[in-house]
């Protein structure tokens, strides 16, 4: 059994009468990219924001590492461990891969005691940058112009930044989007190579290439999961067929 790094348990969030995510478990497993899929309104990215801190949960707890981190502020996730990737490129266009790579490798790298060093004279924090976009694919491309990189790119870019910050556990909302064949077999690989040392959580609508990449899959439907399980067993799942595929059992 893979060591569990990240566990949600009976995760719920209530704006009013709303409830958007309700009572959502699941655990993140070394080694395993774990997707979460559902049509538009589902609650994947709100559980994405309760998982990485962005808001608080109404009621469930997360843990990550055993810690029970469920009032934890985002940065305070990030600095024990949690990377996460958002839906629209969170890159700094005027700056280079490098740099991009090097700002998120200060937050978390910090030496507040050598504040008069400029940042690229300091050999952790560049090492770090560097070796962050060399895992990425972008080793060929430390000193572009984040701005001129293609889309893909940037995506590759965003969780190069990802890794400058040493995550375990890597939340990824639709990285795919918008990408074309040769862009997306890229990240696909990138994954498998980072889910070795990393616990993956993807949510994403690209439903081929999920099937390909994930070693479990959890379905939501309004807030609730109606299916966990292996690839195979979710495509097999008559509740999934009917709510999310669109077939009949």
């Amino acid at each position: 059994m893979s060591e569990i790094l990240l566990r949600a348990e009976r995760l719920t969030r209530r704006w009013g009468g709303l409830v958007a995510v309700d009572e959502v478990s699941l655990d993140l497993r070394r080694g395993e990219v774990h997707a979460v899929i559902g049509t538009n309104g589902a609650g994947k990215s709100t559980l994405i924001n309760l998982l990485s801190g962005e808001f608080p949960p109404s009621a469930g707890k997360v843990e990550l590492l055993g810690e029970d981190i469920s009032r934890w502020p985002q940065p305070r996730r990030a600095r024990a461990g949690l990377g996460r990737s958002y839906q629209r490129n969170t890159i700094y266009p005027e700056f280079s891969v490098e740099e991009n790579c090097r700002l998120a490798a200060q937050a978390r790298l910090q030496d507040p005691w050598r504040w008069w060093r400029a940042a690229h004279r300091q050999a952790a924090v560049v090492d770090r940058a560097q070796d962050s976009a060399r895992r990425a694919g972008l080793g060929e491309a430390l000193g572009a112009s984040a701005g001129a990189l293609s889309h893909g790119q940037k995506r590759q870019l965003e969780i190069a930044m990802c890794l400058a910050t040493t995550p375990q556990v890597l939340l990824l909302d639709e990285p795919l989007a918008g990408m074309g064949a040769d862009e997306t077999e890229r990240m696909l690989a990138l994954l498998g190579e980072l889910k070795r040392e990393h616990a993956i959580l993807l949510v994403e609508h690209d439903m081929e290439a999920v099937f390909r990449i994930a070693d479990r899959i959890t379905v939501m439907v309004n807030g609730k999961v109606i299916c966990c399980g292996d690839p195979a067993a979710v495509r097999a799942d008559p509740q999934v067929q009917t709510a999310y595929l669109g077939e009949h059992a």
